[in-house]
């Protein structure tokens, strides 16, 4: 996200509520007794649902009021009565952001790289794996890395080391980049709406070991990703973005997987800054991408 001029302080309104007529003016409303100049904005409406969703990015003028604090008790005065699931934050300050990994350095490299060019408006604090293997990339970024292994014998008391560092380190995002294990349901839950994951995602769909060499006995034409929101039922949490890649006869397996390493990069990096930046928004077992 580039840097704009410093006009005031910038922030990020989105929220979500039962469709009724007024919303919109109630937030135009509420920006313009602050002072509050539009620079973004998007809305959608579920008529299904009949539920709203809005995203405003904003700038007020520096001065009493203009903290996120005083914008956030104004605004609950806004929602109240409304329904409203809202949050309100600074728009330059990065999400608190644990990236976790296996063995599979591909999202992980992405994901630091993005990072440090300030591509993605996120803090790493820690990446945590389940095997040592990529230590030497996360020092290469100087990123703290704690190995957690996980066994059959271990996996609670590793899940439980896992949800102490997520509130120790003030966590807002996790990322599996890769983390090539399955979470328990309770960890889900508790995790609800704020850890991504990644997969491949083939037509026709492969699951299971092998599932590049799988598509290339099927001769596959499309190679893509899955990213989504994490759930108790394995890789169907509600879907954040989706991409392919059209290949080819003379693709062999390892070809596959190069291709395959690529999207789910790109789809894992769009994911994280969307989510990064406030623009998504669970919609049942959907999602809605304000961008």
């Amino acid at each position: 996200m580039s840097p704009r001029p410093d006009s005031g302080r910038e922030y990020v309104l989105t929220f979500s509520c039962p469709d009724r007529p007024g919303l919109v003016h109630a937030v135009s409303a509420f920006l313009l007794r602050h002072g509050g100049n539009i620079l973004e904005s998007q809305q959608f409406n579920d008529p299904e649902r009949r539920h709203f969703f809005m995203r405003v990015q904003f700038t007020v003028p520096k001065g009493p009021g203009s903290s996120a604090e005083a914008l956030r008790a104004a605004f609950a005065r806004v929602a109240e009565g409304r329904g409203m699931s809202w949050e309100l934050s600074g728009a330059a300050v990065p999400k608190r952001t644990l990236l976790m990994v296996s063995r599979y350095s591909h999202c992980l490299s992405d994901l630091l790289f993005r990072t440090s060019t300030g591509e993605l408006n996120i803090d790493v604090p820690l990446i945590v794996s389940n095997h040592p293997d990529l230590a030497g990339l996360a020092r290469s970024y100087e990123v703290p890395f704690r190995h957690i292994p996980v066994g059959p014998d271990t996996k609670e008391r590793a899940e439980a080391e896992l949800r102490a560092l997520i509130e120790d380190l003030g966590i807002e995002i996790v990322v599996l980049a890769r983390y090539m294990q399955i979470l328990s349901d309770d960890l889900c839950k508790h995790l609800e709406g704020r850890a991504i994951n990644i997969h491949h995602s083939f037509l026709p769909s492969f699951k299971g070991a092998r599932p590049y060499a799988q598509a290339h006995e099927r001769g596959v034409k499309l190679v893509g990703a899955t990213a989504h929101f994490v759930t108790g039922d394995l890789d169907e949490g509600p879907i954040i973005e989706q991409d392919v890649v059209r290949v080819g006869h003379a693709l062999g397996p390892a070809d596959l997987v190069a291709v395959g390493r690529d999207v789910e990069a790109l789809v894992l990096a769009r994911a994280v800054r969307w989510h990064a930046e406030n623009r998504v928004v669970v919609n049942g077992r959907r999602t809605v991408v304000l961008r």
